[in-house]
């Protein structure tokens, strides 16, 4: 994936979603400078870089539909750890997507180059119902070889596989989005938000949001370590359009078992195809689609002073910048931190540091700050959108006046918000709700 244009933060989850292997093209600085200057076309010299004959490896799911997958499995002669397949013509293994001489490199999560070929025979016999396999063709695997390049999942194709995550847009309608969220207990002791009660004809139904499936991330934002309300919040404080990624719950022990992230695989469903990383001007905010604010719109700004006390590990955030730009924000906060006990969000823009202004300051400057204040920290931030409607209206940043999320009556709205949310109070089963 070409990400010369692509944010920070959005190149670092794409690197956090890879697992434990990733793979990665660089330049150095000097290099990087002359291709520039000379207008060369870095996407172009990236796909250079590949080859001729490159293709990503695929991962194909095979659903038995016979009394076996359909699939032959050869160790390649005089090469060991390497092995190729053949699918029997009309079999599943085929259906899947596998092709003949293709290269195995991976059998539900295991390397089969570190295995013999009797215990690669073992795996396939033991599969009951399904077995998910990565695979390249031949040519490919020596160009990779060549370039002493791993062969990875989170490089391969995967549009054959199941309970793939889609991103979905929606505009809020008069109503609302009109879908309940509720926060359900699942399975290991685990609670994750559910999208319920779609409403016929409504924004959720036109976006192709679906009953009964968990709700991954709002705004490219992970939801799995977030409380109710917060990722409430999170949705209110989109404006009239939100972006949220969305799963059936089978999905995760499916990609749970495999070893893999089931947020690598996301489907646009804008487009129909797996979520690609846009060239976007660079900007402070997280890499999701923007919404425009009209000029005559009054938005009321989520201004904050957060009072931080150094925990053992820090202040539990780390600060983010536009390089050879003013301005930082609050890039990652660990989970139960200081930062986020404090009401710290990912993406704040921070205005002052300990009562001294830095908007204009480099990361390098602020993490000064931060650093001279001792163990106490007084941050003064507030979301980008409201940042920018400040600037743009030349009003002063300030703290917010009203009372914070946990002392307002969650089941009255604010004449502020939008008419979207009427929250019922927390159920016996710890069971939240809200209706978007």
């Amino acid at each position: 994936m070409f990400v010369d244009n692509v944010e920070h933060t959005e190149v670092a989850r794409r690197i956090q979603l890879s697992g434990s292997h990733f793979c990665f093209l660089v330049l150095d600085d000097k290099a990087y400078e002359q291709a520039v200057f000379e207008g060369r076309d870095l996407k172009e010299l990236a796909e250079a870089s590949r080859g001729e004959g490159w293709r990503p490896p695929r991962l194909c799911h095979i659903t038995r539909d016979a009394p076996d997958l359909g699939l032959n499995i050869q160790p390649v002669e005089g090469e060991k750890g390497k092995f190729t397949v053949s699918p029997v013509k009309g079999g599943a293994a085929e259906k899947a997507g596998v092709k003949k001489g293709d290269r195995l490199i991976w059998i539900d999560g295991a390397m089969v180059s570190e295995l013999p070929h009797s215990a690669v025979s073992k795996l396939v016999k033991k599969c009951k119902s399904h077995m998910t396999v990565l695979v390249i063709e031949s040519d490919s695997a020596k160009s990779y070889a060549h370039r002493k390049m791993p062969i990875l999942p989170a490089m391969a194709d995967a549009e054959n596989m199941p309970y793939r995550p889609r991103r979905l847009h929606l505009a809020m309608g008069p109503e609302g989005y009109g879908f309940l969220l509720r926060q359900e207990k699942a399975g290991a002791g685990r609670t994750v938000h559910m999208v319920r009660e779609v409403d016929e004809g409504s924004p959720a139904e036109r976006g192709s949001v679906k009953d009964g499936e968990m709700l991954l991330e709002v705004n490219g934002k992970p939801t799995e370590s977030l409380s109710h309300a917060q990722v409430v919040s999170q949705i209110r404080e989109s404006g009239q359009q939100v972006t949220l990624t969305t799963m059936p719950p089978q999905g995760q022990d499916f990609y749970t078992k495999l070893g893999l992230s089931h947020l690598l695989f996301c489907v646009d469903v804008a487009s129909g195809s797996p979520e690609e990383p846009k060239e976007i001007p660079v900007t402070l905010k997280s890499a999701v689609p923007s919404v425009a604010t009209q000029e005559d719109v009054q938005i009321n700004p989520n201004v904050r002073r957060c009072i931080l006390e150094r925990g053992s590990d820090g202040f539990g955030f780390h600060l983010g910048c536009v390089q050879q730009k003013p301005g930082t924000f609050i890039s990652q906060l660990a989970a139960g931190g200081p930062g986020q006990s404090s009401g710290l969000l990912q993406g704040d823009v921070v205005v002052d540091v300990n009562g001294k202004n830095v908007e204009k300051e480099s990361v390098e400057e602020v993490t000064l700050h931060v650093k001279k204040g001792g163990d106490t920290l007084s941050l003064l931030v507030v979301d980008q959108k409201s940042y920018d409607w400040l600037k743009k209206n030349g009003k002063p940043i300030t703290v917010n006046k009203l009372a914070p999320i946990s002392e307002v009556d969650e089941n009255v709205s604010s004449a502020a918000e939008p008419p979207t949310l009427k929250t019922d109070d927390l159920s016996d089963d710890s069971t939240s709700e809200d209706e978007q």
